[in-house]
């Protein structure tokens, strides 16, 4: 994806990593301070190596002292470094001496010939190497590109929710073949599918002339993703008449990050909640009223295979059940621990609204903030299984010339009351639940034990109610695919 088709993230939102997937062009940037001196406070001009040639550009690489717009995302934030060449101080040029004389030995002797960014591309490398942090460390150009349109909640392609059915009726089925077909949960408003005529229903039977059959539903989400401006024709049979051709433009698409339902005969709210990008806050925030508009009395919120996102969307969220208070605490490295309060007016903060979330080992970075800052406070109960155990927050840095970019831990978050640090231990559930190994497609242990608990009945929630037909998304983890 071009990257300047990307948004910027929400302003002043440090970023959980999201472990599994690491920003909007409506979007606020966060302008950070420019790197500064400790002595004058000014921001440092590059310093001269060992062999007397002024390198601003290597020392900007090699020491880091960065610059720049902060770009604040699920545990981490993006930094752009513009037009600063800070170098080493003077305390510290003794111990790069050695770096400087291995550079400029490789890099004027070396008889195989030495390429110059792959050079400070390999001592960043190497720098982050040394920190032995997995959420640490350094990205090349196009990964960065491709970590940035993950944070974005963008992808390219048709804009179109897959799942599958079998042929007694039952969703989630696999692989694809005669008795399990492809269907279109639903097109994405105002996405090319949408606009192209493709309908909720429609069976995808081949992908440019590549049959299905034999294949799973993100081996087909993959086959229809690509490139914008490029085509793909699906061959589709509708309300069972004769296949066709559809060929759809693809194109940037925002995927959605919320899903909701109304369960137990319409007074129990479902939200799921995808990821926290760049809109997804306003957009749970919206869907949660709406729920709540319709009757719901409580609430189960999914936060099930969530990697995370943007803080500030993970502090907004929590907010809308916790009136006041932190939410979580960031603890930096000079001891400091500062509170990140709850937002005013949240729509579910009245405590007559029962709240139950679902986590498992899926869900990690921003996603364990909200469910931590829930159960710590007695506004949730937790259900599922034990969570990721991410319990750190990244800054996400750009650097010049094409150079890449890299993220750096630069804080730990902590549970709003008990401080609770959950690195590599996770949340536990108050009420544990194991999906049985023969659990049936479209059923959902999990999720009903939840349903029992906020609505105080049995009832199953392997339909939903209030649907005037069966939906085609999955409550067992086996969610639409986007294409």
């Amino acid at each position: 994806m071009d990257p300047s088709t990307l948004p910027g993230p929400p302003s002043g939102a440090p970023f959980v990593d999201d472990e599994a997937r690491p920003p909007e062009p409506t979007a606020d940037a966060t302008v950070g301070p420019a790197a500064a001196t400790e002595e004058t406070g000014a921001p440092t001009t590059a310093a001269a190596g060992p062999s007397g040639r002024r390198t601003p550009w290597l020392a900007l690489a090699v020491v880091a002292l960065l610059a720049g717009t902060l770009l604040f995302g699920s545990g981490f934030a993006l930094g752009h470094l513009a037009g600063s060449t800070p170098g080493t101080s003077a305390a510290e040029q003794q111990d790069f001496e050695a770096f400087w004389d291995a550079y400029h030995a490789i890099s004027r002797e070396y008889v195989g010939g030495a390429d110059t960014k792959q050079l400070v591309e390999g001592a960043i490398k190497g720098m982050f190497a040394t920190l032995d942090d997995p959420f640490s460390s350094y990205m090349s150009s196009e990964d960065l590109k491709a970590s940035l349109a993950g944070l974005s909640g963008q992808f390219e392609g048709i804009g179109a929710y897959l799942a599958t059915r079998a042929g007694d009726g039952t969703l989630g089925c696999t692989p694809l073949g005669s008795s399990c077909r492809l269907v279109v949960d639903h097109p994405i408003a105002g996405s090319p599918a949408e606009r192209g005529g493709l309908l909720a229903g429609d069976e995808i039977v081949a992908v440019d002339g590549t049959a299905v059959d034999g294949k799973t539903v993100s081996d087909v989400s993959q086959l229809i993703r690509g490139p914008r401006g490029t085509t793909v024709t699906l061959r589709l049979v509708r309300g069972g008449g004769a296949p066709f051709d559809l060929t759809l433009a693809r194109d940037v698409v925002q995927e959605e990050a919320v899903q909701t339902r109304l369960l137990a005969d319409g007074r129990v709210g479902y939200i799921r909640l995808a990821d926290f990008s760049a809109d997804a806050a306003s957009e749970f925030t919206a869907k949660l009223k709406a729920l709540l508009d319709q009757g719901a009395t409580s609430i189960v919120f999914d936060l099930r295979g969530d990697p995370g996102g943007y803080v500030d969307a993970a502090q907004t969220i929590a907010s809308q059940f916790i009136g006041s208070g932190p939410i979580f605490w960031l603890a930096y490295a000079d001891g400091r621990q500062v509170p990140q309060e709850a937002q005013s007016g949240g729509v579910a903060i009245d405590p007559a609204i029962k709240v139950a979330v679902l986590i498992d080992k899926g869900s990690a970075s921003a996603s364990e903030i909200v469910a931590g800052a829930l159960q710590d406070t007695g506004r949730a109960t937790l259900v599922g299984g034990t969570s990721y155990g991410k319990g750190t927050i990244q800054e996400w840095y750009t650097l010049p010339n094409d150079t890449g970019g890299f993220r750096l831990s630069v804080a730990k978050w902590l549970t709003p009351v008990q401080k609770t640090w959950i690195s590599g231990k996770g949340l536990t559930p108050d009420v544990a639940v194991t999906p049985p190994a023969d659990q049936a497609p479209g059923q959902d242990a999990v999720l009903d034990r939840a349903v029992q608990l906020v609505s105080g009945s049995g009832t199953s929630t392997s339909r939903l109610a209030g649907d005037p037909i069966e939906p085609a998304w999955q409550l067992d983890g086996t969610w639409p695919r986007a294409a």
